[in-house]
């Protein structure tokens, strides 16, 4: 039997210390994690084919194509694709991946943990488009094109409870999460970061691939990226680790 492939991840995180003077200061530690690949999944969050917001969706088109070529090494390597485009799932009904997905021998999550919730770094109460639309709708169908759904490997859900039964059944010990938007979906959704930490599940958010809904005409005023590396910060500091893509091509 072939051996199987190893992941050596740097997960980083901030902590909160006292530097050598007694002032509050948060640190970023990094810690290595060595996986086999196939107790690797990588939750693919709301990539839709389109957005609301102009800004949004020019991000994600953008994203796609580097997310593809990620998502293909870790499928290659062994990990497991779960594609998650939220309130767009029955686009996929009936295909293989949707069916592995439903196939999976249903296993009741544990009582949520107890986690502490603090407010978000920036004000996205506008919905956070930087491109002028202020009132959200649907415009997604699908995942984005650009994104490849392998039907013999792949499986599709946007269910938590779902999504967890498919983990156990696979034996999988770490969930990478990638996609939009850190603020809201990556964080809130029934399959993503803080159901994820509460159902006890080590997660980690693949920081250079991802982004948020937040205009820089609300607090703290300051760009898009830089409110996008904020949010990536509160998410190390309140909730996971995150790692970086290059570390999935290795």
């Amino acid at each position: 039997m072939p051996e199987t492939p190893l992941l050596h991840l740097q997960l980083r995180e901030q902590r909160l210390r006292q530097d050598a003077g007694g002032h509050n200061t948060w640190e970023t530690s990094t810690t290595e994690r060595v996986i086999p690949v196939r107790e690797l999944a990588v939750v693919v969050c709301d990539m839709w084919d389109n957005h609301w917001s102009r800004g949004a969706a020019e991000r994600v088109d953008a994203m796609a194509p580097r997310m593809n070529e990620v998502l293909r090494a870790a499928r290659e390597k062994g990990a497991l694709i779960v594609h998650a485009p939220s309130e767009t799932v029955g686009f996929y009904a009936g295909t293989p991946a949707r069916l592995r997905a439903q196939a999976a021998p249903r296993v009741e999550p544990p009582a949520p943990l107890d986690h502490p919730d603090p407010p978000l770094p920036i004000d996205d109460s506008d919905e956070g488009s930087d491109t002028g639309e202020t009132t959200p709708h649907k415009a997604w169908t699908r995942q984005h094109p650009a994104i490849e759904i392998d039907q013999d490997r792949d499986a599709i859900s946007d269910d938590g409870r779902e999504v967890y039964s498919l983990l156990r059944q696979r034996g999988i010990k770490l969930v990478l999460l990638m996609g939009v938007h850190t603020n809201m979906c990556v964080l809130n959704r029934s399959f993503a970061i803080k159901q994820m930490v509460r159902w006890g599940v080590d997660v980690a958010l693949v920081r250079d691939l991802t982004d948020t809904m937040y205009n820089p005409v609300m607090r703290p005023y300051v760009s898009h990226d830089e409110g996008t590396r904020l949010v990536v910060e509160f998410i190390e500091k309140f909730w996971c680790p995150t790692v970086d893509s290059p570390q999935l091509l290795v």
